[in-house]
């Protein structure tokens, strides 16, 4: 288990103790493991909030920048319940940690909060209870923490139901009262080991210019949480007044803001025994977390790690063709061009209808293939001619790769979209290519099949009742010489591919696939993406097979 002792009194003392927060980067057991094993300026670890049973939370977009490091968010306290978690947090303390683990907790009741104590307490260094959420259901989050009677009645009830127990207990707690200090010495006084200060300030509605509709997706009328650079000040006097209010034994967890060293320093004079960072690191590649907590360890200027551009600024787009193919797949064309490499994509957005991220297939005209499997392919897919549609982006990193003479594409369902990109990096190596194609029937042409026949060899294969039959069409002759395979399609589909050329004996540093996870965030900051410890929404979505074996990738 984690040291915590050194974090008491650490205000006086100013070691700097550097952590990750709730909802941030650390969100998954992927990425726990990874801040433990590779980011060693890392202290504590604190995972996102979990609940007794799952939460969908709220539909993307779930964060906005009105301006560069600055945020806006509303994820809904999005979690998989307790059950899916345990065994994850079972499993990384059974392996051994390093940090010190800090579990967040959410509830709208005693009762459940006291379940969800008692199930991980085993697992944790530090429970820290979310009684700040701005933007979460009734009941939950800030419509606790915003009454000293209620929050410390929370706490009250949880250490009588549960004298045991042995990880620290922290609560978080909302900016947006005006006795925080009082609320702060009540659940001290209640039995807490210490307060998180602060979560997120507001709600507020952000505006996207352009459409001059709301960007956040959620029942509160698009309005969610700020953090980011422009909420600093609000945290360090936040942090001062808990402080004089609590006196110097109860442990504080300070945020809010941080972005820099001189950050670091401020939050340690104000109060606060560890420092969080949180919004930052979507400014940061992850290949650079380490050096940017170690630079800001040693007090160091890490202006240089902190990107400057606005991530999340929409474009508009006018809608200019559609070609349906079936009843379920259409073809864009969209006004306007990208530089889109194969490697990133964008997102598309509908104001009001939701977003979703996706490949781009040709660059110019600006095109893209979208299937129809949920509410917002729904409303793309009903857009008509003349409508405005927004991108946001690039995201990911152009694709690494070493070129070689002869190069096989294999796209499966809507994987063909990302076959015209690579084609085009490829033809300017001079390469030869194969193009082959899965469908699930052959219904006259295939979409973009026009776009790849301009490219090499193609090939339609239907699945005619077995998915992935185009894997069939792959024999030894195919990868012996210099070849390279790349594959575009669904995990399992791409899994089995790279099986069966590494049974016909090409080298699994020349199997490329693309790992094209679901993104909520696509900067770095909701986790979901991970994939084998790298987030494809920054570092890109191109992986040997090499890579993704070796660092155990679920396809």
């Amino acid at each position: 288990m984690g040291d915590v002792s050194r974090l008491r009194g650490n205000h006086i003392r100013k070691d700097i103790i550097l952590s990750t927060v709730s909802g941030v980067a650390s969100t998954k057991k992927e990425l726990i493991e990874l801040f433990d094993r590779k980011i060693p300026s890392v202290d504590i670890i604190t995972s996102k909030s979990f609940q007794v049973t799952p939460n969908p939370g709220n539909r993307e977009p779930i964060v906005c920048s009105p301006s560069a490091g600055d945020f806006g968010n509303s994820v809904g306290l999005r979690n998989p319940g307790m059950d899916a978690v345990l065994p994850e947090m079972r499993d990384l303390r059974e392996k051994g940690m390093r940090a010190i683990l800090n579990i967040s907790l959410s509830a709208s009741n005693p009762e459940d909060f006291i379940t969800l104590v008692k199930a991980f307490d085993p697992y944790a260094d530090m429970l820290e209870l979310n009684f700040s959420c701005p933007h979460a259901a009734a009941g939950f989050g800030a419509s606790i923490g915003s009454d000293k009677a209620i929050a410390s009645s929370y706490v009250k009830a949880i250490c009588d139901a549960y004298p045991e127990r042995k990880a620290l207990l922290i609560v978080k707690l909302t900016p947006n009262v005006p006795d925080l200090g009082e609320i702060a010495k009540g659940v001290i006084e209640a039995g807490a080991d210490g307060i998180a200060a602060i979560n997120t300030v507001g709600p507020k509605l952000y505006i996207e210019p352009h459409s001059g509709k709301p960007i956040l997706n959620n029942k509160l009328g698009g309005r969610g949480g700020a953090s980011g650079e422009w909420v600093k000040e609000t945290a360090l006097e936040c942090i001062r007044e808990i402080r004089k209010a609590i006196g110097d034994d109860p442990i504080i967890l300070g945020m809010g803001g941080v972005s820099t060293s001189e950050d670091v320093r401020a939050m340690l004079d104000a109060g606060a025994d560890s420092v969080g960072i949180g919004s930052a690191l979507s400014r940061v590649m992850p290949t650079k977390w380490e050096d940017y907590f170690r630079t800001l360890r040693e007090g160091g200027d890490v202006s240089s790690y902190l990107s400057a551009e606005n991530a999340l600024e929409y474009t508009p787009h006018t809608l200019l063709k559609k070609e349906i193919h079936g009843s379920d797949t259409v073809v864009l064309t969209l006004s306007g061009k990208m530089d889109c490499q194969p490697g990133q994509f964008v997102f598309l957005w509908i104001p009001e209808k939701g977003e979703k991220p996706f490949s781009v297939a040709v660059n110019d005209p600006l095109t893209f293939l979208v299937k129809k499997r949920g509410e917002f392919t729904e409303a793309i897919f009903n857009a008509e001619i003349g409508d405005t549609i927004y991108t946001r982006g690039l995201y990911g990193s152009p694709m690494v790769y070493s070129p070689t003479k002869k190069a096989i594409l294999i796209g499966g369902g809507t994987g063909a979209a990302v076959l015209p990109l690579i084609a085009e990096k490829l033809r300017a190596d001079g390469t030869e290519m194969d193009i082959r194609v899965g469908v699930v029937e052959k219904r006259g042409s295939d979409p973009l099949q026009d776009v790849l026949e301009s490219y090499g060899r193609y090939l339609s294969v239907a699945d005619d009742g077995k998915p992935g039959r185009v894997l069939d069409t792959l024999a030894e002759e195919d990868v012996s010489g210099d070849v390279a395979v790349y594959v575009v399609g669904p995990g399992k589909m791409m899994k089995k591919a790279a099986e069966r050329l590494v049974s016909l004996g090409l080298p699994e540093e020349r199997i490329y696939l693309s790992m094209e996870k679901n993104t909520m965030c696509g900067i770095g900051m909701c986790g979901e993406c991970v994939c084998g410890g790298h987030l494809p929404c920054k570092e890109g979505t191109f992986f040997t097979w090499k890579t993704l074996r070796e660092n155990g990738a679920e396809l």
